[in-house]
């Protein structure tokens, strides 16, 4: 379909907002049942958490591929990563 009128700045930062917000519900919505689903079904559910960690991953290699992921970004992102592996370590370990 085309378009009769160009698009303007708010109506891309609004289409934006919107994509992240829906970004933002799929994910923590699979986490949720992940967790739902290990902790009282205790069934893994390896495919969503891979859909959730890939989605990431793709946000991360939009951004650089953009040049727009700061130094500063990239440390918390490195952060979050190694404390999220220490603390599945320490589940994996306490589990019997």
């Amino acid at each position: 379909m085309t378009r009769l009128m160009a698009r303007d700045e708010r109506e891309a930062r609004i289409d934006d907002s919107a994509d992240r917000i829906a970004y933002l519900v799929l994910s923590y919505g699979l986490l949720a049942i992940v967790a739902y689903r290990g902790l009282v079904e205790r069934v893994a559910s390896w495919e969503l958490l891979a859909l959730v960690v890939l989605g990431g991953v793709v946000g991360l290699a939009e951004r650089l591929r953009h040049g727009v992921a700061s130094p500063r970004w990239l440390t918390i992102g490195l952060f979050t990563l190694v404390v999220a592996a220490a603390v599945a370590a320490i589940l994996a370990l306490m589990r019997p």
